[in-house]
């Protein structure tokens, strides 16, 4: 009878350890087969960021670099392996230092739109302006991204018809274009590059007189970084207003 007991009491201890042996068995299976499927993950050459990357502004070489990493094989095919197919292109949202680049952040510069375009290469202290144009108002459609124009203004007042070259040096940084009633392409607007207070000027001239531009040789373009601030309209609350009475006075020989 004691024996019975004995072996009695034992029981839920022996099931006790039975359970946890069984416990142990089951972890160490599931820790073989997750390291067996992990094993499998192919490793690739792919394109990473070497530093974090703002939206809207072009990635260049030198913030990329090729890294082998695992990747899934039944992943989709998202990853860039070559530095040159990402550099230039637009991150849409921030990439951080150490992440691999997929086609599902960036886009070409061409393709971004809205608020996720790329910034203008606008200087501190200088606007971006829209001006209208045409072929025989802007060289044949010749004026081109990165040209420098001059512009022209005529003034008809007081019976008297005068011209002059209000501006020089804007440098011209898109082209827009329409399709023509031939299916071919028209350059109908220039965005160049001005002061807030030129900016002011030139819509007077749109308004009440008449605007043509010149193409400058690119032997006379300006050189460097680009457009220093100017003393004169250094930013945009610079600007006052322009009248009539403002305009002749800055160019008297109009009128």
């Amino acid at each position: 009878m004691s024996t019975f007991r004995s072996l009695t009491s034992r029981r839920p201890f022996t099931l006790l350890g039975v359970v946890l042996a069984l416990v142990v068995i089951a972890a160490f299976v599931l820790v073989a087969l997750n390291s067996s499927s992990g094993s499998n993950v192919p490793v690739r050459s792919v394109v990473v960021a070497t530093k974090d990357l703002a939206p809207r502004l072009p990635i260049d070489a030198a913030s990329l670099q090729i890294k082998s990493m695992p990747v899934a094989s039944d992943y989709p095919q998202v990853f860039f392996t070559r530095i040159s197919e990402v550099q230039g292109m637009i991150p849409l949202v921030t990439i951080v230092t150490g992440q691999a680049i997929t086609s599902n952040v960036v886009v070409k510069p061409s393709a971004a739109l809205g608020s996720q375009s790329e910034y203008l290469p606008i200087p501190s202290g200088y606007v971006a302006l829209t001006i209208p144009t045409s072929e025989q108002q802007g060289v044949a459609n010749y004026i081109q991204p990165d040209d420098y124009i001059s512009v022209i203004a005529t003034v008809s007042a007081n019976g008297k018809v005068a011209s002059k070259t209000i501006f020089v040096n804007l440098h011209v940084i898109k082209v827009g274009t329409s399709a023509s009633a031939n299916g071919s392409a028209g350059v109908t607007s220039l965005t160049v590059v001005v002061t807030q207070c030129q900016a002011e000027i030139i819509t007077w001239f749109l308004t009440y007189a008449s605007l043509k531009y010149s193409l400058q040789s690119f032997h006379d373009y300006l050189s460097g970084s680009g457009e220093t601030p100017d003393p004169d309209c250094p930013n945009v609350k610079s600007a006052q207003g322009v009248t009539l009475q403002t305009i002749q006075k800055a160019y008297p020989t109009l009128f």
